[in-house]
């Protein structure tokens, strides 16, 4: 898949973003303010965030663009930072992340392939961190690391109780 290189001149940028130097160029000053913006790396210092500028990348993506298939190999993790996606699992469609979720972790994780597809249903600001960045970016921020796995739980237990709920409808009692 290829991702739009002109990370930092996006459609949705205000009027202070669009001003300076050649705005096709990644700049780690507008980066920072976009991770600023995303709950997983609340409380995070400057410092912090300037190393997960360096670790990343920011790209657009236009609505309707698959972003992850279902089955295929993972090599990035995902920070959606402006924008709407549809989550599509084997136990359905129609689950929406919205900016500060995140998703493709999983596969980074654990090695095996992606779980859900992923699909733009809006224009998409994302911040991306390739597998070869992945694991130096959870040494080098420990606090990101109970985070994500505070999200994994939570996304477990739904998926638990989801199937509950399905078993529960189909086996009368």
């Amino acid at each position: 898949m290829e991702f739009d290189q002109r990370a930092d001149r996006l459609p949705f940028h205000g009027p202070e973003e669009e001003a300076g130097a050649d705005a096709t160029l990644p700049s780690h000053d507008a980066r920072i303010r976009h991770l600023q913006r995303v709950p997983l790396f609340s409380g995070f210092n400057e410092d912090e965030l300037r190393r997960v500028a360096e670790l990343s990348r920011i790209v657009e993506l236009p609505a309707g663009t698959l972003v992850t298939q279902m089955g295929e190999p993972g090599d990035s993790f995902f920070i959606l930072i402006d924008g709407t996606v549809e989550v599509r699992t084997p136990v359905g469609a129609g689950s929406e992340l919205h900016p500060g979720d995140f998703f493709g972790e999983m596969s980074l994780l654990d090695g095996e392939p992606r779980s859900a597809t992923i699909v733009a249903t809006t224009d998409l600001r994302l911040l991306i961190v390739d597998r070869t960045h992945f694991w130096r970016l959870l040494d080098e921020t420990p606090d990101l690391v109970g985070r994500i796995l505070t999200i994994l739980s939570r996304r477990v237990r739904r998926l638990e109780q989801t199937v509950h709920a399905i078993l529960r409808n189909t086996n009368p009692t």
